[in-house]
């Protein structure tokens, strides 16, 4: 961005939109939280803690991200290097981002036993989280993204990868999982599909974020779009947990029907799935 003159809608106009739109899902999130204590007030602490930090994190992310927006359309407002200068509250929003989605990704690892599958996905959540750190760190030191851009580009790409990498190989392994379920126990084949289809779409959705903010990134050196679409990708993965979470509801309603349907009518109305691994249900 060493142009003299800013391009407003594609600088500060994205990252306004992005800051909007990250507030929107952020109002999500707390919706999402009120529902599932209202829900699941018997679930165990550990997982109510997880949800409140999760929440937490959100809120302290949409208020670093704010903060940045206060600082770039109001302290910085006329300055035409303005574009080009990075905020501590801007270099954080990206450490607070990879801390939510190494969260939300560790969650759903948890609930795959299998470790082979696990522990190289676990190692890449680490390596998303320790760039992503060191990104915030450098962005922090150098204030400039023209200097970043010149020295640590690869670091950025780095992290953006290794967090699409990460939901790649966790929407197989739960795909898997759910395939596996189902061949191995009384089932309902359309409640089946209709989970392997909304794990899809989340993973979908998360993985497509990421991948198109890398991007931009990449191809778009005169603007800060990339960074407008990064605002949302931690409210995207904070939203999918949970509402994962809170779509187990409706699957133990769906199972208290089936289970009152006679024992004559099993072949019109089968059962609710039994897993073999109790926290498939917890992933569900």
């Amino acid at each position: 961005m060493a142009s003299t003159v800013i391009d407003v809608p594609r600088t500060h106009g994205s990252l306004l939109l992005g800051g909007l739109f990250g507030a929107g899902l952020s109002g999500l999130v707390t919706v999402q939280v009120i529902v599932y204590i209202k829900l699941y007030p018997m679930d165990p602490l550990g997982v109510k803690a997880l949800v409140l930090l999760i929440w937490f994190l959100d809120l302290i992310h949409t208020g670093f991200t704010w903060a940045a927006l206060w600082e770039y359309l109001i302290v910085y407002f006329g300055d035409t290097e303005s574009a080009d200068i990075i905020t501590l509250c801007l270099a954080l929003t990206i450490l607070l981002t990879a801390i939510l989605t190494f969260v939300v990704q560790w969650i759903h690892l948890l609930s795959n036993k299998n470790w082979y599958i696990t522990s190289p996905i676990i190692l890449l959540a680490i390596g998303r989280l320790g760039s992503a750190s060191a990104t915030s760190a450098e962005m922090i030191y150098l204030q400039s993204f023209d200097l970043f851009k010149l020295n640590f580009r690869w670091l950025f790409s780095l992290g953006l990868a290794f967090s699409s990498a990460v939901d790649i190989l966790v929407t197989l392994s739960l795909f898997f999982l759910l395939q596996k379920s189902r061949s191995n126990s009384l089932t309902l084949d359309h409640v089946i599909d209709s989970v392997i289809l909304y794990t899809f779409e989340i993973g979908s959705v998360t993985c497509a974020a990421t991948i198109v903010s890398m991007i931009c990134w990449l191809t778009m050196n005169d603007n800060l779009i990339f960074m407008g679409l990064h605002f949302v990708i931690g409210k995207f993965y904070a939203n999918s947990l949970l509402a994962t979470l809170n779509a187990r509801y409706e699957l133990r309603r769906s199972r208290t029907l089936h289970d009152i349907v006679p024992q004559s009518d099993y072949s019109s109305h089968p059962r609710m799935p039994q897993f073999r691994n109790p926290l498939v249900c917890t992933q569900l």
